[in-house]
This record gives structure tokens, C-alpha cells and sequence, in this order.
């Protein structure tokens, strides 16, 4: 296969994993955009995390959030828990990296404020604990998750969202999230201003 019939073919498979996952996501993407508002609206901010990709994906949304999406605003409050090299290496070092984002949230995260964990397996350790951590503090959760959910899907409790992508694919899953911190933006954007 040459490189042109690659690409397509992995342009085909991206464009198939949004058909499909549509239907899965499109109703939590719109209660979390909600959750989102309703949180920002009542002067509390937003934290999120996430490793490898994911956390690249946790930095894109929140500059969307802090400085705009596609509209003119204010800036929102939103902090991503990836960016602090010496609080990540510090807490790694003193305590675990497990423990790299709860510590965060634990001294951070206010109740009324919001997690946004990102996971394409669900089986981060650290994305757990730092869900345990923002329950502990009365914080809720949003989940942007793949596969079958895994243990973070499973520490979620009532009133958290799950945005699941049903693949398999690391790549495909994160393609989908990144469409979904999108969709979030654009419904915050519009419940916040208006269309």
C-alpha cells in the first residue's frame, strides 16, 4: 500500500470512529457542557488532567477555556494539572507518581468545581486517585474515556459524566476526545453568549 492510500485509509477509520461514537457520546457531551456552565457561572473553576496525549489534550482545552474558543469572551478558569514540572516531579518524587494529580486536586479543588479526567484506557492510576480526590472534595467529575471505561469509569459517582468512545484504538479514541473538548467549547461558548 503507498502512502497516499495509507493516509486515506486512516482518514476513513478516524471518520468511522465519529459515526460510531456519536451515538454514545452526543447526550454527555451536552449534560457536561451544562455541568461546565452551570460551575463557571457559579465562580468555580475547572481542573484537568491527564498522561501522555491526554495531557496535551488537558492543556488544548484549558487554553481554549482561559484565553477563547472561537468567540470573543473573558477568559474562564480552568488550569491544567500537567504543566507544573517541578509540582509533578516534586510530588513524584516525595510521594508517587500516582498521586500527581490528587495532590493537585486536593489543594486546588474547591467544592463546586469541576474534574475533567481524561483516559483513552481508563486504567491511569493516577486519573482514579485524583477522582477519588475531587469526590473527597465535594467536586464533580467528568470522564472523557474509551474502551470499556476501565477503573476510572468505575470510581465515577452520581452526578459525574462518562464521555466514552467505544474503540479500541488509542488513536482513534484520542481523535474523539479532542472533537469532544471542541463540541464542549462551542456549547459553553453558546450557552454562556448566546448563538
Amino acid at each position: 500500500m503507498d502512502s497516499v492510500a495509507r493516509v486515506r485509509e486512516l482518514f476513513e477509520e478516524s471518520i468511522e470512529t465519529k459515526r460510531q461514537a456519536v451515538a454514545h457520546v452526543a447526550e454527555n457531551i451536552a449534560i457536561a457542557a451544562k455541568c461546565l456552565c452551570e460551575s463557571i457561572l457559579s465562580n468555580k473553576k475547572i481542573l484537568i488532567c491527564g498522561n501522555g496525549g491526554s495531557a496535551a489534550d488537558a492543556q488544548h482545552f484549558a487554553a481554549e477555556l482561559v484565553n477563547r474558543f472561537e468567540s470573543e469572551r473573558p477568559g474562564l478558569p480552568a488550569i491544567a494539572l500537567t504543566t507544573d514540572s517541578s509540582n509533578l516531579t516534586s510530588i513524584a518524587n516525595d510521594y508517587s507518581y500516582t498521586r500527581i494529580f490528587s495532590r493537585q486536586v486536593q489543594a486546588l479543588g474547591l467544592e463546586g468545581d469541576i474534574l475533567v479526567a481524561i483516559s483513552t484506557s481508563g486504567e491511569s492510576e493516577n486519573i482514579v486517585d485524583a477522582i477519588e480526590m475531587a469526590h473527597s472534595r465535594e467536586m464533580l467529575v467528568i470522564l472523557l474515556s474509551g474502551r470499556e471505561g476501565g477503573s476510572a469509569a468505575a470510581a465515577l459517582g452520581e452526578g459525574d459524566v462518562e464521555i466514552r468512545v467505544p474503540a479500541q484504538s488509542t488513536a482513534r479514541i484520542q481523535e474523539v476526545h479532542i472533537l469532544a473538548i471542541h463540541c464542549l467549547c462551542d456549547l459553553l461558548d453558546r450557552q454562556l453568549l448566546g448563538p
